[in-house]
């Protein structure tokens, strides 16, 4: 499929970071985790502008109205030695989807990717995530089911750090 003609994929501003906090408030409640979202749009501005700049986000705008989303940031591949990129969301609202928009945000990603000569695009995709997982194998990716992902979040990450 073809993305919309009026379909502008760019980087985010500081002005987009309520449409693009509510974006990630749509993905949320698509993957139905929207007890998981802490956050706000300040703390997102914040990591997205600030100093030291955590993450990147493009927006997929038709007719200046925001449809979907791309946020990632860099990674390092220590067997390549080289910079790769983690795309952590990737979100188009349903109304909008099977219209080339995901695909053109992946391909801006992509690009970004080659033009800072990274080695590697990785993202995750949920388990029951049939749809999703079917549309980037048809892209090219390869689902690699080898890795299993490891996390450690509030306490535990708390106790880890003391060292106890």
């Amino acid at each position: 499929m073809t993305s919309p003609n009026n379909l502008v994929v760019r980087f985010a501003k500081p002005s987009d970071c309520t449409t693009l906090f509510e974006l990630i408030q749509g993905l949320a409640e698509y993957e139905k985790l929207t007890h998981a979202v802490t956050g706000n749009a300040q703390m997102l501005q914040e990591h997205l502008f600030g100093t030291p700049k955590y993450i990147e986000a493009i927006i997929a705008e038709i007719e200046g109205k925001a449809v979907g989303c791309g946020i990632f940031f860099h990674t390092y591949s220590t067997f390549l030695t080289k910079p790769g990129i983690h795309l952590e969301d990737i979100f188009v609202l349903p109304a909008y989807r099977r219209q080339g928009i995901g695909k053109a945000l992946l391909t801006k990603v992509a690009q970004i990717a080659v033009e800072r000569n990274c080695g590697r695009l990785e993202w995750t995709v949920l388990d029951w995530n049939e749809p999703a997982q079917s549309f980037y194998l048809s892209l090219g990716a390869k689902i690699v089911n080898e890795w299993l992902i490891c996390r450690v979040t509030d306490n535990a990450l708390i106790d880890l750090a003391s060292g106890d």
